[in-house]
């Protein structure tokens, strides 16, 4: 009673001190970390890695692990397997860790893992066309996966987080933006909501001792109200931070600020269904009216670098490969006037058969970086005679599915996997396709990319088919992201990631 007494008051001066209530009662150490990554909106709420893009938050937050995991240069490695090995073009052999458990107590084994992955590719969207997974076998520590196809990518697959790997046998607790799983992580989850997580740390992880005691995750949908809680100490540590509030944090020795390049990715894709958008002189005049320097530079206070294509320079096969229209306000108008788009009324917006040329641009409220871009788009696509109307929507997936947009903006991490089949596989032929974007070429090639091995034939299609899309003016890439996290400067630990996960881990700690 008399710790419990202390503990209490020390906490008190802490918080009337400014600072944040890190260490509890008998010495537990706590930790409140703040995302805008987080929600139901995202389709990550929950911890189900086999629902949406739910696989995000269970890796994200420590919860649960792949096979395979992704280095500081995007490169494959194993995590719970230990070695695999291709024994033919469409059969690999896969050797997982001794000693590792679930947190519901079960040991896992090729069996509890095949028992997992065929709950995957039964009821995940993205999972089946990916992995290509017709039949598995189980021996003790031995998977060996049989595909209906060659596969060359399903080691890189299998470190997505969908791959997350989690006892069957417990089960998926709870449903939607409130469902909990068993995983192999540091920490387990005690209570799951779409807007909170609480965690405790796993006294069993087999990756060794967890510094931390209990995590809890809060999602912030307010950029404002997330600055706030960091300098009040509500919250010790945030990703989403808004651009404009770095420099608040910066040169400042209460805070540390992580930073790393990513792929992921601030795009556009156009319907090609709607009746303005199939002028491809219309498509093109758009591109050319962003100027993605100013946004970057701007709006985005340099933590975002000017994107060509789908994946930055440092990929082989990234900006620097591709050739694509530059911002060009006087090229974009001669274009919009050759398809007879001409302000006759003097109001400052060009227009034809007496219908003003006004687009509906659709994105959403959650990554705070794109409302900010269709403000900016609004104002330099209206310097070209083009009306932006914005939809920032928490409900965006379904305006997408039904077509209601002429550009649907929205970011995405584009090599995940740290390889480029994932983005044409999802996005341009794949469930992600919004605009109903066709070309046979590319399609072909797609498939191509999925059954190649070689590593620089890869690199060679991934660069073509990007050039094929520009070409088309079937999508625009405005930015990619310079991931960070800030932190009190008492943390460590946590470190930004090339691939966008891995954020809290049995490294975290509170001094």
């Amino acid at each position: 009673m008399k710790k419990k007494l202390i503990a209490a008051i020390l906490t008190g001066a802490m918080l009337a001190a400014g600072m944040s209530a890190t260490v509890w009662a008998d010495g537990e150490k706590s930790f409140v970390y703040g995302t805008t990554g987080y929600s139901e909106e995202m389709g990550d709420a929950g911890l189900n890695p086999h629902d949406n893009y739910s696989g995000w938050s269970a890796l994200r937050y420590g919860v649960g692990e792949t096979l395979f995991k992704y280095n500081d240069n995007m490169e494959v490695e194993p995590w719970l397997a230990t070695d695999y090995e291709f024994v033919d073009d469409t059969t690999v052999k896969i050797t997982l860790r001794d000693g590792v458990k679930f947190s519901s107590g079960r040991t896992m084994d090729a069996e509890a893992v095949k028992e997992c992955l065929e709950d995957l590719i039964a009821v995940h969207d993205r999972a089946p066309s990916d992995l290509k997974i017709d039949h598995m076998e189980a021996d003790g520590l031995t998977l060996t996966i049989y595909t209906t196809e060659p596969c060359p990518a399903i080691i890189n697959y299998l470190g997505d987080p969908y791959g997350a790997i989690i006892d069957m046998e417990y089960g998926i607790q709870g449903e939607g933006g409130s469902a909990n799983v068993a995983g192999t992580g540091p920490y387990i989850a005690e209570n799951v909501t779409p807007t909170q997580i609480d965690l405790v740390k796993n006294d069993n992880y087999w990756g060794g001792e967890v510094k931390v005691d209990k995590v809890t995750v809060k999602s912030f949908s307010d950029g404002s109200a997330l600055t706030a809680a960091l300098q009040t100490g509500d919250i010790q540590g945030t990703y989403g931070l808004q651009y404009d509030n770095y420099p608040l944090f910066e040169n400042n020795a209460d805070y540390t600020i992580n930073s790393c390049a990513t792929s992921r990715c601030f795009f556009g894709q156009f319907n090609m269904d709607s009746e303005i958008m199939q002028d491809q002189n219309v498509r093109k005049a758009v591109e050319m009216g962003i100027d993605k320097d100013g946004f970057c530079s701007v709006i985005m206070q340099g933590r975002g670098v000017p994107a060509k294509a789908a994946f930055p320079s440092s990929f082989s096969y990234g900006n620097d490969a591709v050739e694509t229209v530059s911002y060009d306000p006087d090229g974009a108008k001669k274009l919009l006037e050759e398809s007879g788009w001409t302000d006759t009324d003097g109001d400052g917006y060009v227009d034809k058969d007496g219908q003003k040329l006004s687009i509906n641009w659709l994105t959403y409220p959650t990554r705070l970086e794109q409302p900010k871009l269709a403000e900016y788009a609004q104002a330099t696509l209206k310097d070209i005679g083009i009306d932006v109307q914005v939809n920032n929507t928490s409900d965006h997936r379904t305006f997408a599915e039904n077509g209601e947009f002429d550009v649907y903006v929205s970011s995405t991490t584009t090599a995940p996997t740290g390889d480029p089949e994932y983005f044409f596989t999802s996005t341009v032929v794949g469930s992600k396709n919004y605009g109903n974007y066709q070309n046979e070429e590319v399609t072909k090639l797609t498939e191509q990319l999925h059954q190649t091995f070689d590593k620089d034939e890869r690199g060679k299609l991934a660069t073509e088919l990007q050039q094929d899309i520009l070409d088309d003016d079937a999508f625009f890439f405005v930015s990619h992201l310079n991931m960070g996290i800030v932190t009190k400067s008492n943390v460590t630990g946590m470190a930004a990631h090339p691939c966008d996960y891995y954020e809290i881990t049995a490294d975290l700690d509170v001094e």
